[in-house]
């Protein structure tokens, strides 16, 4: 059994052809899984989300599996993450300009979707995976934790105890998520956790598209940590031609800088 596993494109889509170009360079896949936030925050998200579209039209949804993400549901429902109230004025002005910039590239975002790209979006929002590998024993996929979208228990330091409380009422042996744009490899009580990292916006290798290769022999698990370098300038220029209207408020978030 072979698994290619990706998540949190986030509209990116020169680190999305970098990260496939490598894929397509790493062999046959029994299926491939992508965990969520396809679209939303990046410069190009109707072009990540039709190009999500072909590659399922061409290995078929028995083998492309795509579930959705938080920012997804943004994009989908309108619904925005959930953000604590400044305690006081000191505050005030950067929540606000903060929260102003965050839902401009949301609504630009928006603004450039197709039906087809906003049914997928819709349809992906709240599922979760399942595989039996023979000789191993459950797989689950989701974006975050199980039951929630939002929720960073699974992270690289999160406490054991959060994160066993995460998949208390999930069987399995091996949970697969993405949400925090760190890649991971984790023991947790009986689980097995491993996120990939992000393809389109990665929080530990900035500059990087991340993706994973499970392989499993005889019952044995094997792990590739995937890395692609893009060209992270070309893809904020591209954005930038396109009018993205907050180049210099995501560039951090590409770059690792500030």
């Amino acid at each position: 059994m072979r698994l290619a596993v990706f998540s949190d494109i986030h509209g990116n889509l020169t680190a999305f052809n970098a990260m496939l170009g490598d894929l397509a360079n790493c062999g046959d896949f029994d299926q491939i899984w992508c965990l969520g936030d396809l679209a939303a925050l990046g410069g190009q998200p109707h072009a990540c989300v039709a190009r999500l579209l072909e590659l399922r039209d061409q290995y078929g949804k028995d083998a492309l599996k795509i579930i959705g993400g938080n920012s997804d549901r943004y994009l989908a429902t309108g619904a925005r993450m959930a953000a604590a109230p400044p305690s006081e004025e000191a505050q005030f002005a950067g929540w606000r300009a903060s929260m102003l910039k965050s839902n401009a590239v949301l609504a630009w975002n928006l603004e450039r979707l197709s039906w087809d790209d906003f049914e997928l979006l819709r349809d992906v929002l709240g599922r979760e995976l399942r595989l039996t590998v023979e000789g191993y024993g459950q797989v689950i996929g989701f974006h975050a934790i199980p039951g929630d979208d939002e929720s960073a228990a699974l992270r690289p330091d999160s406490p054991d105890e959060e994160a066993n409380d995460a998949l208390l009422d999930r069987e399995g042996r091996l949970a697969l998520c993405g949400h925090t744009h760190h890649a991971m490899d984790r023991q947790i009580g009986r689980w097995r956790v491993i996120n990939p990292g992000s393809v389109g916006m990665s929080f530990g290798n900035p500059g990087v598209a991340e993706w994973a290769i499970l392989d499993w022999r005889d019952g044995a698990l094997s792990v590739d940590l995937r890395r692609v370098p893009y060209d992270v300038d070309a893809a904020l220029d591209a954005w930038e031609a396109q009018g993205y209207p907050q180049v210099e408020w995501v560039r951090p978030r590409l770059t690792g800088q500030g």
